[in-house]
């Protein structure tokens, strides 16, 4: 029996939607996880590289660390927009995000 597809994935596929809903584009350029774990707490440290192409850059960058981002099983805990680098057709940008299993 498979679990389905691991945080990194579905941290993708909803970051994906939410930008074409704003009609924005992703291009991924890395991801890498991996685990991590408090007392009480299992998750993923997740960093990912992507560009964004679309007229709306600015304000999705701006509002990404306040958006609610749903995963199946997992919880979007902490997301920081570490670099942000302006392209002719939108954004190359860094986040940070950590996930918890829930």
């Amino acid at each position: 029996m498979s679990r389905g597809p691991d945080a990194a994935t579905l941290l993708r596929r909803v970051l994906e939607r939410h930008a074409e809903r704003c009609g924005l584009s992703l291009s991924w350029h890395a991801t890498e996880s991996r685990r991590w774990a408090s007392a009480t707490f299992v998750g993923a440290c997740h960093r990912m590289a992507l560009a964004i192409e679309g007229a709306g850059t600015d304000a999705w960058i701006a509002g990404l660390d306040e958006v609610d981002l749903p995963l199946r099983g997992h919880l979007v805990a902490d997301l920081i927009v570490a670099t942000t680098v302006r392209t002719d057709t939108g954004a190359d940008v860094g986040i940070e995000v950590l996930t918890v299993e829930t």
